[in-house]
């Protein structure tokens, strides 16, 4: 059957494509993670060989999970959301086209480089600069998409959904471009343009933004359309969304230095990173708070509908996760926590529980539209893969709770003479058990991953896309 786009409809191609391509890139990321957290446990799984190394393969999953399932949910959602609340087509169905090809280039190229050891060193930005250009490429092009649509709206006001999109979109072309500039020595190698303590400034000014923009504020463009949506309720308060828009994306630029106390940053900079920090907490709940009061009379729908489920429950691992980083940002609680487990759970805390969760919402919510079905094929195993995430999610951030404050209180534990009282090896013993809870929290979320990809296949076979387009036509012309 023929899956031609009416040129009258919204460009549902790409969408389903990105869709199709979250739930394959997060099966892989998430079993490599469990891959490597099973590593720890059982070091023999390294195979005494240096592309299957803990080392080469932590940077290749943080990539994965980041860039190609979160980037491309991102992509879907935005693409999807644009269209419906804009009420037209995508500016360009050839540059939509290549923002999806030119991304799984990215992506396959992360996959090839990274295990071979082609690094820049720097977290969360470790393709070396050739896939960095085609990344910024690719970026620069998704921009012209999604601001050239909203430019041709067929609406008066541009939702906020759109502005939470907008804002991630270009802040994260920002943080890209200026922390990758280096000098290229050879095909796969460069150095930083930048040096010494200015250059781990720069990178965590990215760092922490990647989480902050890429992971955060996308995101919340997403709480913002398919929470109401599932709920059936208008947003709790739009007045509130565009002050938690506007003090979020003021304060979270500024955050970055709470990676670095007790560094070479001056002072004054750890300082003012975690005042930022702290302070950054009020936006962060103020988002929170309105999407849950947005189910205000609509909370018994939470006993039948696991999709919502899915979306409250991101929600409350994100207030739980933005409490959790401006509380470690405090210099006595960060002296320990950092480089402990701690800051791990905390990480998942919000990539398990906030991202992948409203993600994996949104795409049971948008899938059955996107493909002309009523629904998912099997209610049930949304409900599976609801309580599988969840127990997954806890069991991994309880267990580096405990490891994270053991490290800390270990190292840090002197006797009479100042010698330290345990060896590195000793709390390394001491954190094994959490690494045994730790792996069979991921193996359960990656497990719910599986049961999704085989409703999503059982729902895309028994689609008809030509009913999709039909809706999409409709739809152009009626209000949403």
């Amino acid at each position: 059957m023929s899956t031609a786009i009416s040129p009258t409809a919204y460009n549902y191609k790409v969408v389903r494509q990105f869709a199709i391509m979250t739930v394959v890139w997060g099966i892989l990321g998430m079993g490599l993670g469990v891959f490597i957290a099973s590593q720890l446990v059982w070091p023999e799984l390294n195979f005494g060989l240096p592309w299957t190394t803990f080392g080469r393969l932590r940077p290749l999953h943080t990539n994965l999970v980041i860039f190609a399932f979160g980037g491309c949910a991102l992509f879907a959602t935005s693409y999807y959301v644009v269209q419906r609340t804009c009420q037209t087509r995508l500016i360009s169905d050839s540059l939509a086209a290549f923002t999806f090809w030119g991304w799984q280039a990215v992506i396959v190229g992360a996959v090839v480089t990274l295990p071979l050891g082609y690094t820049t060193t720097k977290e969360y930005a470790e393709l070396e600069w050739p896939i960095a250009i085609l990344l910024a490429i690719v970026w620069v092009t998704y921009a012209v998409v999604f601001f050239g649509t909203i430019v041709k709206r067929k609406t008066k006001h541009i939702y906020v959904g759109n502005w939470f999109y907008g804002a991630f979109i270009l802040v994260t072309a920002m943080l890209h471009i200026v922390n990758h500039a280096s000098l290229p020595v050879s095909l796969f190698k460069s150095y930083s343009a930048y040096a010494g303590a200015t250059d781990a400034m720069i990178q965590w000014w990215y760092g922490h933004n990647a989480v902050g923009f890429f992971l955060t504020t996308g995101f919340l463009g997403m709480m913002y359309y398919f929470v109401p949506k599932q709920a059936e309720r208008p947003i709790y308060s739009y007045r509130l969304s565009i002050v938690h828009f506007w003090a979020l994306i003021t304060l979270y630029i500024w955050a970055g230095p709470h990676h670095l106390h007790y560094t070479a940053l001056p002072d004054w900079a750890q300082s003012l990173g975690m005042a930022m920090s702290i302070i950054l907490l009020a936006p962060s709940w103020g988002g929170m708070i309105n999407g849950m009061m947005t189910l205000s009379g609509a909370w018994h729908k939470l006993r039948t509908d696991p999709i919502l489920r899915f979306l409250v429950v991101s929600l409350a691992f994100y207030g739980m996760s933005t409490f959790e980083g401006p509380m470690m940002a405090i210099k006595t609680v960060n002296s320990l926590s950092h480089y402990t487990d701690w800051t791990i759970g905390h990480v998942h805390a919000g990539a398990l529980g906030w991202v992948a969760m409203i993600s994996i919402g949104a795409l049971y919510h948008m899938i059955p539209k996107l493909f002309g079905r009523a629904q998912m094929h099997s209610v049930a195993l949304i409900n599976t893969h609801f309580w599988l995430a969840t127990i997954g999610t806890v069991l991994y951030i309880a267990s580096m709770w405990v490891n994270g404050i053991t490290q800390g209180l270990m190292w840090r534990a002197i006797n009479d003479d100042g010698t330290l009282t345990y060896s590195f090896v000793e709390a390394l013993q001491a954190s094994h058990p959490g690494y045994i809870v730790r792996a069979l929290g991921g193996a359960f979320f990656a497990a719910g991953m599986l049961f999704m990809a085989y409703n999503v296949w059982r729902t895309v076979r028994a689609s008809d896309p030509a009913e999709a387009e039909a809706a999409a036509k409709i739809a152009v012309v009626g209000a949403h």
